[in-house]
């Protein structure tokens, strides 16, 4: 292996350990906002018994992304939570985008096209999609 394989097998290395880093960080970052949402509820409403003799939907607060970031800075347990879903949910898109740059700044074109593919794949589902 020549000197140029093995400046190109570190960067690639480097790239790996970085995504990596990214996607852990995300999930620990996700993953303390879910716990502290959910001590927090569990201390408010712990103890409250749930009616399950009427159905009632979730407000806008939980199922917009406004609602959510809104309620979330004012510390209402139930919309920490939910950011914290929020969070994990775009650790992976985060993990795409980063990598479209890092093929972008390798001059990768095949693998951008891909990748940006994939990230217009995982945006369109996310804003458009319906379950």
């Amino acid at each position: 292996m020549n000197e140029s394989d093995q400046t190109h097998a570190r960067a690639d290395h480097d790239l790996e350990m970085v995504i990596g880093r990214l996607l852990q960080i995300g999930v620990l970052i996700a993953g303390a906002v879910v716990l502290a949402g959910g001590v927090a509820l569990l201390v408010h409403q712990g103890g409250a018994i749930a009616n399950f003799s009427v159905f009632a939907g979730e407000p806008p607060t939980l199922s917009t992304l406004t609602g959510v970031v809104s309620g979330a800075w004012h510390l209402h347990p139930a919309q920490v939570i939910q950011l914290g879903l929020i969070l994990l949910i775009a650790t992976p898109v985060a993990r795409v985008a980063f990598t479209l740059v890092a093929f972008w700044v390798q001059r990768d074109r095949f693998y951008v096209g891909v990748t940006a593919l994939v990230l217009a794949l995982l945006l369109y589902g996310l804003i458009w999609g319906r379950g």
